[in-house]
């Protein structure tokens, strides 16, 4: 009974150690974000410039796409436009 009385001494010791260490990481990490945003907050992005891609596909690939199209759908679907992307 003497080594049972222990033992739950030292699980409740031990968790409590776990549990102290975990609640100090979290506030850590927490003030650690908020002195980071601080000191160096957030840079706002430039607009990226788009590269001018041809949008129009030939009649050959066209022909092939709405072919397949029509196999998967079993002739019920159909292409209205496509373009590169």
């Amino acid at each position: 009974m003497e080594n049972l009385g222990i033992g739950f001494e030292l699980m409740i010791v031990g968790m409590s150690t776990v549990f102290l260490i975990l609640l100090i990481v979290i506030w850590g990490g927490k003030l650690l974000i908020n002195v980071v945003n601080k000191i160096a907050p957030e840079e706002t992005a430039s607009p990226k410039k788009t590269a001018v891609l041809p949008t129009s596909i030939d009649g050959g690939t066209m022909a092939i796409l709405q072919q397949v199209v029509s196999q998967i759908t079993g002739g019920k679907g159909q292409i209205s436009s496509a373009r590169k992307i």
